[in-house]
């Protein structure tokens, strides 16, 4: 059944290309696609030793990119970019000018004074380019290529599709939320971390935020990180009720004006207000943050996309194909003047603390062990991870420490002790103290 298929592929493929190219001279579309089958035919009698799959590599090619190109579309539908203005159209060798995705000009009212007055749009000659994402390569080896089937296909593109997807919606969430304009939430404090909860206090801050921006009512996105979410499905039951949250499913529905989206890679700022650089992790008081936007303020824009493939026959020793995908895509505001960022208020003092010895040094060039005892505020056991080879760190009961260490041998080198870190944290909080381990060297 697969081979059959591939077989079908093959001829539509060849029948379409020489149906067009008959066309192009001037001869008889029919004849162009019973010529092209035919010098198919002639190829695979004089190739028998290709593998079923190599034969049309470039049909393959076409089609995986096809493939994946579906899916990143599929990615777009029922997220938060949904419906967002598509400037793909406009986009020349994966560039776009802003003149093209609606840069606004003022409006005169009751003019009487002419001849009207020419108003430049300085960003209308700004060439942006677009985004570009390439995955990294995945190699297939000649043997599941001979044999090649849609599941195997279908893997590739799956995973490879889910990469760019991942990239390109954190990258145009990082673009869309503002640089300075932020609400502050201002709950109570998370124990674990020092992050203050969102409220619905701090939901109508952020609609007055919009209200004064004289942002239009419909079309305002609120795009919630998984933190905010859960701390709107904690409030009270009567809350629940009035909102209708959906508690079943773990969603929360349009709420005071803002249709309501949650993602997962929200970018991260810092209790000030302060966005922090594409991939920045959480830590301290730096946290993902929600944004609000205006969607007609926002396009996004699709350029090409390209599949690369290295044949097995130019790997003799390893005998393997390799594929990896390049794609384009941008998502950003039109003008940074309809965005809010929902940032997370902090409180330094509610976050646990690990107390104890932060110096461990004179310990002797032999082979040996030492424990400390470490306290936590919240009595929450802790974790140790040592940095040193030399130097390992185990946590007992009553979070007792112990440093194991190797014997350090003379070096006629010098004579300074080495030294090495342990780090020990409270798991699932920001809480952490580094120790710094000094073993000295054993005497010549």
């Amino acid at each position: 059944m697969k081979k059959f298929i591939t077989i079908m592929l093959s001829l539509l493929f060849n029948c379409v290309t020489g149906a067009f190219l008959g066309g192009a001279v001037g001869i008889s579309p029919v004849m162009g696609a019973v010529v092209a089958n035919g010098v198919s035919g002639m190829v695979g009698l004089f190739a028998p030793a290709m593998p079923a799959g190599i034969l049309r590599a470039g049909v393959y090619t076409e089609v995986w990119t096809g493939e994946l190109v579906k899916a990143l579309r599929a990615g777009l539908e029922a997220s938060w970019l949904d419906g967002i203005p598509d400037a793909s159209s406009v986009v020349e060798n994966d560039v776009i000018h802003l003149v093209n995705v609606g840069v606004d000009p003022d409006v005169l009212i009751n003019n009487t004074t002419y001849p009207i007055a020419i108003q430049s749009l300085p960003d209308g000659d700004i060439a942006i380019g677009l985004d570009k994402f390439q995955t990294k390569v995945t190699p297939i080896t000649d043997d599941e290529l001979y044999a090649i089937s849609y599941d195997k296909m279908a893997r590739v593109k799956e995973s490879h599709a889910n990469s760019i997807k991942d990239a390109k919606f954190a990258k145009a969430a990082h673009a869309i939320a503002p640089a300075s304009n932020y609400v502050v939430t201002t709950g109570s404090a998370d124990p674990n971390t020092g992050r203050k909860k969102l409220t619905i206090a701090d939901i109508i801050s952020l609609k007055a935020k919009f209200d004064k921006m004289k942002v239009p009512a419909v079309g305002r996105r609120l795009v919630l990180t998984s933190d905010h979410v859960n701390d709107l499905l904690g409030i009270s039951e009567s809350f629940t009720r009035q909102y209708n949250l959906d508690t079943v499913n773990g969603r929360v529905a349009r709420l005071f004006g803002f249709d309501i989206y949650e993602f997962a890679n929200c970018p991260v700022y810092t209790s000030a207000g302060v966005k922090q650089a594409l991939g920045t992790a959480e830590s301290g008081n730096k946290f993902q943050a929600s944004f609000a936007f205006y969607a007609p303020r926002v396009f996004k824009a699709t350029g090409s996309t390209k599949m690369y493939f290295s044949e097995a026959k130019n790997d003799p020793e390893n005998q393997r194909n390799l594929i990896n995908f390049r794609h384009y895509f941008i998502a950003m505001m039109k003008k940074a003047d309809a965005s809010v960022a929902l940032v997370n208020g902090y409180a330094s003092d509610a976050v646990p603390v690990i107390t104890g010895d932060e110096l461990i040094d004179n310990l002797s060039a032999e082979a040996g062990s030492c424990k400390r005892t470490y306290s936590t505020s919240n009595g929450t056991a802790i974790e140790a991870q040592s940095d040193a080879e030399w130097l390992t760190a185990t946590v007992g009961s009553g979070n007792k420490v112990t440093f194991t260490r190797q014997a350090f041998a003379y070096d006629a080198e010098g004579t300074s002790p080495r030294v090495g870190t342990v780090t020990l944290t409270i798991p699932n909080t920001s809480a952490s103290l580094t120790v710094t381990v000094k073993q000295a060297m054993a005497e010549s």
